[in-house]
Order: structure tokens, then C-alpha cells, then sequence
């Protein structure tokens, strides 16, 4: 009997999941608040150089550039109509006294640390600090998650988040700043890792695509939240502030989330375990059936599990064998590109020159539709034909973008809005597809190593704006190219739709390749079916 069966007994469809999935959830609606949350703080607006303290109070004629526009890091040294010798006439300097802002809408992190001109590209890297957080901290958390239990990883990532993120709103310069935005994105990947692991083992194997998606669908209604508060909260400061403190709250109520009973079970904590599961059958109005359930009984069930979980394997199995090469290769490809694509999408509100908060609500709207047509497409078409033509038509509508004169803001939203909507079907068909693709006894490593990649494209998105000083066309064509070359190495993957999970690197060898699915007494298939899932890794937060 796997562990699957054995929450059927206590109950796997009844009021603790579901009060489970809300608790666990909650705190999911904030999390895009703080992934976001840039694209509101840290908005550069027009500016100019400030004048020198001994200028003329008449009007400050500033020098053109070659676009026939004012010049924002450069300012004559004389003013035009002073009586200087030609040929200092149109020298100029640059903004030596500062810089004067257009602060009409709000206040931002570039306008109080003046991350322009020179200190321009720090924007972008305190954005790619806040990823690389988030990158190793799901290396680091996941493997004291393995050693101390989810929900103490669960409960300090919430108060770290919570005292991080209200540090940041205090910090007084760009580098206190960052490493605070550094612990955040640390904190946010052991929020993900558990919270995916404590809400997805409790469920019956029919609950948990839908569970999974209404967690998803918290993510996404996050979007939503966040340019409201920002709307009504122009000051950078109490915006980093507010989407921060409920995390205190998240922090005590953590305390109500029982811990892993398969993770207590894996680690001999028998008696513990069985505890939590009485409690669960008692909720679920199967006070009897819990009762029944003894140590020794446990021990068998789980005999199977626990045999598995002693098995040592590591990161070189995934490359060890013909077929688990290619499809590490691939997914990683399409793991990379998708992080690489998204954020550049969803990061670059700023650029398209319409209103910031209506946008991001736009942004945040297309998840919904393309979730869903993502769930009818993987049970219909595949996982194979989704996966590959969402980051294909992504790319494709960012390399689009290029093509589109500047002046056709409205061309270049639709676009980018669309390019987004099929990022976010990718992020949700990969986190199904990968799971389905890597054998039970190596799914959490291949897991890792998956997010691991799709983190450093994140990571990486921001860095590569910063060519579009050289010209503003190559950001895009570094965008979509990647995001190309993932959607092709998706059609190298095999299908997985209606197939068992594979077990070991031995079931991958045989089965993964064969283009049509092979009868299977009906016992044989079910007992496949019982693999339990294993954890997706912190990759909630886009999805």
C-alpha cells in the first residue's frame, strides 16, 4: 500500500485539505508583491540635471541629444546666451549638483539613491540580487529541509521574509538595500519549496492538479493586489513596508500547518506521524479509521518508501544513462528559457509607455485565461505539444517587438501581454511535465536542478537589459532567441500524457521513447499510479 493510499484512509479530499491548501496559500498572494515588486519602487522617472547653485533663476536650457530630445545626464557648462568665447559655447558637463525629477506619480529607490546615468545599472542589479537570493537559497533550504522538516524551514522562511523585506524599507543606502532584497528572495524559496511539498502530499491523486492550480491562482490574484497598494501607496518605503508585515502573520499562523507525515515517516519519527494522521481522520470525520492505524502498521506500509529513500543517488545519475542525458539537457533548456523570458516580460512594464498600474493588471489578468488553456491543452494535446508550442510562440512575440516602430505603443503591449500569457503556460505545463519525466527514486534531485536553472535565467533577465545601452533591439533578441531555442529542445522530450510514472532510471530507459502508449493490465497501472509525487521545488512563484 503506498502513501497515497494511506491518506485515502484518513482521508484525502475532506475539510483538512482544504483548510490546508487556504493556510498554506495565503501567504502565496503576497509572494508576487515582493517578486514584483520593482516594477513600482524602483520606476525611473523624467529627469534632468539639476542646475548649479549659482545659475540664473531664469529658465535652464538644457543640450539636445541626437534624438532631438533633452539631455538627462549632461548640462552646458555655460548657459547658451552667456558671454563666453565660442568655442566653449556648447561644452558641457555632467550633473554635478544632482538631478531634478519629475515626482508627480511617486517616489522610488532611483530617485532617492539617483540609480541614473552612471548608476543607471543598478537598478537592474539589485533585481538580479534579489534572484540570485532566491537561487541559492533554494539550494541551501532545500537540503535543511531534508534534514529538519518542512515546517521549521516553513516557519523561519516566513519570518525572515517578514523582518528582510520591512529591513529593506528602512535601509539608508543601495547597498543595505540589497542585501535585504537578497534575504528575501532567500526566504521566498523556502516558503516555495515547502509549501508545495506540505500541500501537494496530503491530497488524492485526482485533487492535486486543481488544488495546485487555485494555488497557482493566488499567485495571480497577488498581481492584482500589488499595483492597487501601490496606486495607493506612492512612497516607496511604506509600499516595501506593507507588502511586508503580513508576513508576521503568516509567521504565527504557520504554527497551525502540521508537518510532513512523509517526511516524519522517512525520518523514524513513527510515533509523531501517526499522531498527525489521527488528527487528520478525526478532521475529515474518520476518527475510526485513524484509530485503527498503529506504528508497526505504518512501518509497512511505508516499508516500500523507505527502502527507496535509502538508496543514495546523485546529480551525475541524471547524466548517466542515454535518455536521462537528453531529457536533463532539454528540460534544463526549457526551465532556463522560460525564467529567462518571463521576467524579461514581466520586469519591462515600465517600457512600453503605457500606464504602469493598468498594465501590470493587464499582466496580471492574462494568467488567468492562459492557465487555464494550458490545463485543457496538456489533457487533450500533451504535455509535449504544449510545453513546446508556448515558448515557441513566446519567442516569437518577442522578437515581434523589434519590428514594431515605437510609436505603436498599443502594437508592442499586445505583444508583450501575449508573449507573457504563454510564459506563464509554460511555467505551468513544466512543472506537471518534469514531474512526470524524472524516475520517483531521482524526481526531487532532477526537481532541483530544474529550478535551479530557471532561477538563473531570472537571475540573468535583468543584467541582459542593461545591453540595450548599446542598442535598444538587443535585449529582445537575446530574449527570444533563448526562449526559441528552449521551445525546440521541448520537441526532443517524450510525451507523457496517460502514461505511469517511471519508478527508477531503469523504467525511463524502457518506456520513455516509445510513441505509443503500451497496454497494461489494469492492476499494474494502478499500482503505478500510487508513485507518490514528490516535491516540485520553489517554483511557485510565476506559476
Amino acid at each position: 500500500m503506498a502513501f497515497s493510499e494511506l491518506m485515502d484512509r484518513v482521508g484525502s479530499k475532506g475539510p483538512f485539505q482544504f483548510l490546508n491548501t487556504i493556510l498554506l496559500s495565503l501567504p502565496i498572494l503576497g509572494l508576487a508583491n515582493h517578486y514584483l515588486l520593482q516594477i513600482f519602487t524602483a520606476t525611473t522617472p523624467d529627469h534632468h540635471c539639476r542646475p548649479p547653485p549659482n545659475a540664473s533663476t531664469g529658465p535652464w536650457v538644457l543640450p539636445k541629444g541626437l534624438n532631438g530630445k533633452a539631455e538627462k545626464c549632461l548640462r552646458f557648462i555655460h548657459p547658451p546666451n552667456a558671454t563666453v568665447p565660442n568655442d566653449t559655447q556648447g561644452a558641457t558637463e555632467p550633473c554635478l549638483d544632482g538631478w531634478a525629477y519629475d515626482l508627480s506619480t511617486a517616489d522610488s529607490i532611483v530617485t532617492e539613491w539617483d540609480l541614473v546615468c552612471e548608476s543607471r545599472r543598478l537598478k537592474e542589479v539589485a533585481q538580479s540580487v534579489f534572484m540570485a537570493g532566491t537561487l541559492i537559497g533554494g539550494i541551501v533550504l532545500g537540503d535543511l529541509s531534508d534534514r529538519f522538516g518542512r515546517k521549521p524551514i516553513l516557519t523561519c522562511s516566513y519570518l525572515l521574509l517578514a523582518a528582510s523585506g520591512s529591513g529593506a524599507a528602512f535601509s539608508p543606502n543601495v547597498s543595505i538595500y540589497m542585501v535585504f532584497r537578497f534575504l528575501c528572495g532567500w526566504s521566498i524559496s523556502g516558503i516555495v519549496l515547502s509549501t508545495v511539498i506540505l500541500n501537494v502530499e496530503c491530497l488524492s491523486i485526482q485533487m492535486r492538479a486543481i488544488m495546485s492550480t487555485l494555488t497557482g491562482y493566488f499567485y495571480t490574484c497577488g498581481q492584482f493586489v500589488l499595483p492597487g497598494l501601490a496606486y495607493a501607496i506612492p512612497q516607496w518605503r511604506w509600499l516595501q513596508l506593507t507588502v511586508s508585515i503580513p508576513f508576521f502573520a503568516f509567521f504565527l499562523l504557520s504554527w497551525w500547518i502540521p508537518e510532513s507525515v512523509r517526511w516524519m515517516v522517512l525520518s523514524g519519527k513513527f510515533s509523531k506521524a501517526l499522531k498527525i494522521l489521527r488528527q487528520i481522520a478525526a478532521l475529515n470525520g474518520k476518527k475510526e479509521e485513524g484509530k485503527k492505524l498503529s506504528v508497526e502498521e505504518l512501518k509497512l506500509i511505508m516499508q516500500k518508501e523507505i527502502s527507496l529513500a535509502k538508496a543514495k543517488y546523485s546529480i551525475a545519475d541524471l547524466f548517466r544513462t542515454p535518455n536521462m542525458r537528453r531529457v536533463t539537457c532539454c528540460l534544463s533548456l526549457a526551465w532556463f528559457s522560460t525564467g529567462f523570458g518571463y521576467y524579461s516580460l514581466a520586469m519591462g512594464v515600465e517600457e512600453f509607455g503605457v500606464n504602469l498600474y493598468i498594465l501590470q493588471l493587464i499582466f496580471g489578468g492574462v494568467d488567468i485565461p492562459a492557465k487555464f488553456i494550458t490545463v485543457l491543452s496538456i489533457n487533450y494535446l500533451g504535455r509535449h505539444v504544449t510545453q513546446a508550442s508556448s515558448l515557441l510562440l513566446a519567442g516569437g512575440s518577442i522578437l515581434a517587438i523589434i519590428f514594431v516602430p515605437s510609436d505603436l505603443q498599443t502594437l508592442r503591449t499586445v505583444l508583450a501581454v501575449f508573449g507573457k500569457g504563454c510564459l506563464s503556460s509554460s511555467f505551468s505545463c513544466l512543472f506537471l511535465y518534469t514531474t512526470e519525466l524524472y524516475p520517483t527514486v531521482i524526481r526531487q534531485t532532477g526537481m532541483g536542478i530544474s529550478n535551479l536553472w530557471t532561477r538563473a535565467g531570472s537571475m540573468s533577465a535583468p543584467l541582459v537589459k542593461i545591453t540595450g545601452e548599446l542598442q535598444p533591439f538587443i535585449p529582445s533578441i537575446i530574449f527570444g532567441t533563448v526562449t526559441l531555442l528552449g521551445g525546440s529542445a521541448a520537441y526532443f522530450l517524450p510525451e507523457t500524457l496517460n502514461r505511469p510514472l517511471p519508478e527508477t532510471i531503469q523504467d525511463m530507459e524502457t518506456w520513455s521513447w516509445r510513441a505509443k502508449k503500451t497496454k497494461q493490465e489494469p492492476e499494474a497501472e494502478k499500482a503505478s499510479q500510487r508513485i507518490p509525487l514528490q516535491s516540485c521545488g520553489p517554483g511557485l512563484d510565476p506559476s
